[in-house]
């Protein structure tokens, strides 16, 4: 487990979803040429692989800025995912020596765990998990929410924890379109370059999970909204009361009011049943 509340102002003060259109949106003049190359190859100050991709092969020896994003739909966790594939090339081995069912069977099992797990923090929109080989890339985990503040709060959740006895390394990513990121030769074929390239290999589950996953969120969908429906429901109901519920409300003020008399104060007279008074006699002359 791990806590963490909300992400403070994570989401707050009207942002939109999207912290390009934020970041970079509603320039100008020079800055409105700036805005339109950012991340593009014509930048000549910004990565455009970071800003794409979220990662670069140059790492911290970039001659170009990582522009790491204060808040994002989509956290990045390095190299969560051990792909077997690149022990074996590590090692110099044949990847073809692979059993796939057993791959198969351990990625299935491995993306329905953390996409349980990330649930947790709100509606998830995609779980991308790069199948590449190249050491920026391998292993990378991309969770992308629907709500900032959900994001927020699973990477501060998930900051400092471990997952397979090794500490994850988490943080937002100014990834949220994942057009731009996929390799499409990997996606339509076979990608010439391998698990080299420097574009995400998306490894997809088993397409029995990828729909059962999608049924669960749908039933999670369905029970908050009716959870939602019922609080709307007994808010809005009038405080509006039977009138013989009323005038039992009534009877039991009435008598409340009589317990509540001191206990030594005198009764009245006719509960006291006293005798009659003669009359006084008539004054003399």
């Amino acid at each position: 487990g791990g806590g963490g509340g909300r992400g403070g102002d994570f989401g707050g003060g009207g942002r939109g979803r999207n912290w390009r259109e934020r970041e970079l949106g509603g320039a100008s003049g020079g800055a409105a040429h700036l805005a339109r190359i950012h991340g593009t190859e014509e930048d000549r100050v910004n990565c455009p692989f970071y800003f794409k991709i979220g990662a670069c092969r140059h790492g911290d020896r970039c001659s170009r800025q990582h522009h790491k994003p204060p808040f994002s739909q989509t956290i990045l966790l390095k190299h969560m995912w051990v792909n077997p594939a690149a022990a074996i090339a590590a090692a110099g081995g044949d990847l073809a020596a692979m059993d796939p069912k057993q791959v198969t069977d351990d990625f299935d099992e491995f993306f329905e765990e953390i996409h349980e797990e990330f649930s947790n923090f709100g509606k998830v929109e995609e779980l991308n998990i790069c199948d590449n080989l190249g050491d920026h890339i391998v292993g990378n985990v991309y969770v992308k929410f629907e709500d900032e503040e959900d994001a927020a709060e699973a990477l501060q959740s998930l900051y400092g924890r471990f997952y397979a006895s090794r500490q994850l390394d988490v943080e937002f990513s100014p990834v949220t379109d994942f057009r731009e990121a996929r390799c499409r030769q990997f996606d339509e074929t076979t990608c010439a370059r391998g698990g080299y390239c420097n574009f995400m290999h998306i490894k997809q589950p088993s397409r029995w999970l990828s729909k059962d996953i999608e049924k669960q969120q749908r039933k999670k969908e369905r029970e908050k909204e009716r959870e939602k429906s019922r609080g709307s429901r007994s808010r809005s109901r009038s405080p509006r009361r039977s009138r013989n519920s009323r005038s039992r409300s009534k009877d039991r003020k009435s008598d409340k009011s009589r317990d509540d008399k001191p206990r030594d104060s005198a009764p009245p007279a006719e509960a006291l049943a006293l005798p009659p008074q003669e009359a006084p006699p008539p004054p003399r002359e």
